[in-house]
């Protein structure tokens, strides 16, 4: 079944908020991720969140390893930085001229654990790669980022072109409809939404949708996509939130 704009937030998967979800939700969005417990306080009031409860899931959160402490400021540990990352990714994609070539990773490892695999699988769709077949993953060499070292261990990097037309095979490696359905779904709910718990929960939700958001070349995504008006949507609110702040 498709998707479509008026699904209701629970279709739309929009997770409840927590004192520490909005914490971190607020540190990732800030440059340096750092806010002194005042303008954190400030920034979860309009949730309904209370001091108290704030500074108790502070306390978890340092004692976690999520947040390190100085004084009255608290930021993200260097596990969370990676998140920001992606996050900021997500948001800002650095792209390069598509010349039609294909990236292929072709993973050469061997007897490794379920559990490693499964972390192996997750860092190549982090890096927005769709896998063809086991062990082979593909996309569009359009993307500008870094690629990480110990990667080299573990797989084999190619350059490709498909005999198959390249808008076919992108169609066939990523439900390209259903995103957009949902990018659409969650444009039209923001739209409604007036509450600041309703918003925040929203936009948070817009970004997990951005980060599986594939970034293809213009010439292999349906017409309308709606990624660049997601992502300006989000930038205001981002911009809102800071000002705020």
């Amino acid at each position: 079944m498709r998707m479509n704009a008026s699904l209701s937030p629970t279709d739309l998967e929009l997770r409840p908020l927590s004192a520490r979800s909005v914490v971190l939700s607020l540190l990732l969005g800030v440059h340096p991720p750092e806010l002194p417990v005042r303008d954190l306080v400030r920034g979860v009031e309009p949730f309904g969140i209370a001091g108290s409860t704030l500074r108790a899931a502070l306390s978890r959160m340092v004692a976690a390893g999520d947040l390190h402490r100085e004084d009255t400021v608290y930021r993200l540990s260097d596990r969370l930085l990676e998140r920001q990352r992606r996050q900021d990714d997500a948001v800002h994609p650095k792209t390069r001229a598509w010349q039609g070539d294909w990236e292929m990773v072709v993973v050469t490892a061997t007897g490794r654990a379920p559990a490693e695999r499964a972390e192996l699988r997750a860092e190549l769709s982090g890096l927005r790669l769709a896998e063809l077949r086991e062990g082979v993953w593909l996309r569009p060499a359009n993307l500008e980022r870094s690629w990480p070292d110990h990667l080299a261990e573990l797989a084999q990097r190619f350059t490709a072109r498909p005999e198959q037309p390249s808008r076919a095979v992108a169609a066939n490696l990523w439900p390209l409809d259903t995103w957009a359905d949902t990018a659409n779904a969650l444009l039209a709910h923001v739209a409604r939404v007036e509450r600041p718990a309703d918003r925040f929960a929203t936009f948070a939700t817009i970004v997990r949708h951005l980060v599986a958001d594939p970034v293809l070349p213009d010439e292999l995504l349906p017409a309308d996509w709606p990624a660049p008006a997601l992502r300006g949507t989000y930038t205001d609110y981002q911009r809102e939130v800071i000002e705020t702040l």
